[in-house]
């Protein structure tokens, strides 16, 4: 009976179950019944516990901080690698590989080119290979290996200070600091890939073996990039066995002249060479005047900076460019946090600046060739590639290749070229007039009482430590500065440096070329302060890429970080031009390689050394080469084969097959003579520059 009555009162309380006749049962069914009502009250306690919770005040979602940030940053990094290494690993050989191109070697191959002149290649800045053979504690391992290029980039992860360490030099002399010894990897190794399947010269080595380069005709001039150029004699005779290994190639290879084939900074650090293996001893290698003329029969130069590159100056001032400003802009708690004190731009900056080839790349020529606060040579273009063109230009000494209609880099408003460094927006657009001046005698250093001396704010120590709060911001009192009143400013900021670095390099104008102070080997790498040699049957090209905006001047801010010992400008990332502009995230951009302006790269082969002038007195011919920048259309094709980057232009195959060629024999008219599509010719006739 007591079964049948807890039956009723179940069926009373759940309506769910339904009860269809009331009886006696048996003993199994009264069990049945006992376990639905003890799930019936489980649910009842299950109801009640959700309406607590729904009661329950609602937990404030987690602040964001900077570390947080950090730790998604890193978390992206890494899978982002992960995913890369699976498809480099598990996907089909054939999706990865490049589609085979019959390449320049295999064409001439075929044309029955085979190799005749030596070649020489002088590596730029920073692509060459960098080892170890002496060093502190913390590199304890590391011996002959390779700090620097090839692959080596585990280190900075690994022991990132320790490598900054290693790879600066002396602050006072430019030299080794004591304990450490960094040299450049010697041999074609030395520069063929910068990182693993990131080329430099590879490409080309390859092509030219096709036709027979090898060991014996082909050499790669190794060199610390970091030194002057003057200082790779004095500590490694770097110039010396250049200088002997271009004699027994010429030897060697039946009294052949070598080709040359310098990038990027090595081109002026060939022209160095140049004037030094010429110079009598014991300042240059006593190779007499007529060196040249017997052993060089072409200097190809790829990617030249004749004239500098206006990124070294935001490398100098706030050791970032266009793509540091953007990461910096990105993630401003990284890189300039507080709390984290990871001092990133500092410590890089501090490297940098004991670098004496970067002052090497600032801008030579001054006002007079990078304009003033009023007018440059690129004054009226703009910034867009598909939608003007221009009238064909023609050379009255060599044929121009017209085959295309070439573009130019034309401007929708006024940007002031000449102002290198602008702070602020209205500084960079102004009438001069309405400016107040940087004049180099307000440059001035304060009393020591006002310095920041405080050492325990952070170990990374720059110059900009021992200015004070008055001069720092004397000098982004909306000024602007061009090539002229930068030296200056550079003077003001880091005075040890430029003593150091402008005992090396010069920049200026020579007047009298005649006079015997240029004679001095701090003029040497300047071609505006120095002549040719004289050797009339040599040829100089220059070939640069053309198409891709490329860093010319840049709006700075005081940096909103006030923390001691942190770099006080930076970039102005916010700042931009209108629709069409050539203002963009703080930096002017004009055309180039992406490195190099058109202005650098072609100026002097397009008027100062066209014909006979006072810096080319023996009339060597000089031909243009340019190439359009074409990226590649698929991820498949890598870095593209017509790429003009400066670069990726190492494996532009029209660029392979020019250089090939003249070494097989060719001369610059055989090839074609100029291939302009920039507007240098125009830009060249708009500056003042007695010839």
């Amino acid at each position: 009976m007591a079964s049948v009555l807890r039956f009723r009162k179940l069926c009373y309380v759940e309506s769910a179950v339904k009860c269809t006749s009331v009886g006696y049962e048996s003993f199994e069914i009264d069990e049945k019944l006992d376990k639905k009502e003890e799930d019936v009250l489980s649910a009842n306690n299950f109801a009640l516990e959700i309406n607590k919770k729904r009661k329950q005040p609602k937990r404030q979602p987690k602040e964001w901080r900077c570390l947080d940030s950090c730790c998604w940053i890193i978390g992206y990094l890494c899978t982002t690698w992960w995913l890369l290494l699976f498809f480099y690993h598990c996907l089909p050989v054939t999706l990865l590989r490049v589609p085979e191109l019959p390449g320049p070697g295999v064409k001439l191959k075929r044309e029955g080119l085979t190799a005749l002149h030596p070649v020489v290649l002088v590596p730029g800045i920073v692509t060459g290979g960098l080892e170890l053979w002496e060093g502190r504690p913390c590199a304890d391992g590391l011996f002959r290996k390779r700090l620097w290029g090839g692959g080596s980039f585990t280190q900075i992860f690994k022991r990132p200070l320790c490598l900054l360490e290693h790879l600066s030099l002396h602050y006072e002399t430019g030299l080794d600091p004591q304990g450490i010894r960094v040299r450049a990897v010697p041999g074609l190794v030395g520069a063929d890939y910068f990182a693993p399947g990131y080329f430099v010269w590879a490409v080309l080595i390859e092509n030219l073996a096709k036709i027979g380069y090898e060991g014996k005709n082909l050499h790669m001039a190794a060199y610390d990039w970091r030194l002057s150029f003057q200082n790779t004699e004095i500590r490694d005779h770097a110039l010396t066995r250049l200088k002997s290994k271009i004699e027994l190639m010429y030897i060697s290879n039946g009294y052949k002249k070598v080709v040359a084939v310098p990038h990027s900074m090595g081109v002026i650090y060939f022209l160095h060479f140049l004037k030094w293996v010429e110079t009598p001893p014991p300042m240059g290698g006593g190779g007499g005047p007529g060196w040249c003329a017997k052993h060089i029969k072409a200097v190809m130069n790829i990617g030249p900076a004749f004239l500098g590159v206006p990124k070294a100056v935001s490398n100098l001032f706030s050791a970032e460019g266009k793509d540091v400003s953007y990461i910096r802009a990105m993630a401003p708690g990284v890189f300039d946090s507080e709390i984290l004190g990871l001092q990133t731009f500092e410590r890089v900056m501090r490297m940098a600046r004991t670098w004496d080839s970067i002052v090497s790349l600032l801008p030579k020529g001054g006002e007079v060739i990078w304009g003033n606060m009023d007018r440059s040579p690129e004054e009226g273009h703009v910034c867009d590639f598909s939608k003007k063109s221009h009238s064909k230009t023609s050379l009255t000494t060599n044929n121009v290749n017209n085959s295309e209609v070439k573009r130019g880099f034309l401007v929708k408003d006024l940007a002031n070229y000449g102002r290198i460094i602008s702070f602020g927006k209205p500084a960079s657009v102004l009438h001069s007039s309405k400016l107040p001046t940087a004049d180099s005698k307000e440059f001035s250093r304060t009393s020591t009482s006002e310095n920041f001396n405080n050492f325990s704010c952070g170990e990374a120590w720059t110059e900009y430590d021992e200015m004070s709060r008055q001069s720092i911001q004397h000098v982004a009192a909306d000024k602007a500065y061009t090539t002229t009143t930068l030296l200056d400013l550079l003077r003001f900021v880091a005075p040890k440096m430029m003593r150091r670095a402008e005992a090396h390099f010069s920049h200026g104008i020579a007047e009298n070329l005649d006079d015997p102070k240029y004679n001095h080997y701090k003029y040497w790498s300047n071609p505006l302060e120095t002549k040719l040699s004289d050797a009339p049957d040599m040829e100089i090209y220059c070939m640069y890429g053309v198409g891709i905006p490329t860093e010319r001047s840049y709006v700075y801010k005081l940096s909103p970080n006030s923390r001691c010992k942190s770099i006080p400008y930076q970039i102005d990332n916010s700042v931009h031009g209108e629709d069409g502009s050539c203002l963009k995230g703080g930096v002017y951009f004009a055309d180039g390689d992406e490195s190099v302006p058109v202005l650098s790269a072609g100026f002097m082969c397009a008027k100062g050394w066209r014909g006979r002038t006072r810096f080319n007195p023996s009339g060597i011919a000089t031909y243009i080469r340019e190439y359009r920048h074409k990226p590649p259309t698929s991820l498949m094709e890598g870095r593209g084969i017509e790429s003009g980057s400066h670069v990726d232009i190492m494996g532009n195959f029209a660029l392979i097959e020019d250089i090939m060629r003249v070494a097989a024999g060719a001369t610059g008219d055989e090839i074609g003579g100029d291939q302009i599509h920039s507007n240098i010719i125009k830009m060249s006739e708009r500056i003042n520059l007695g010839l």
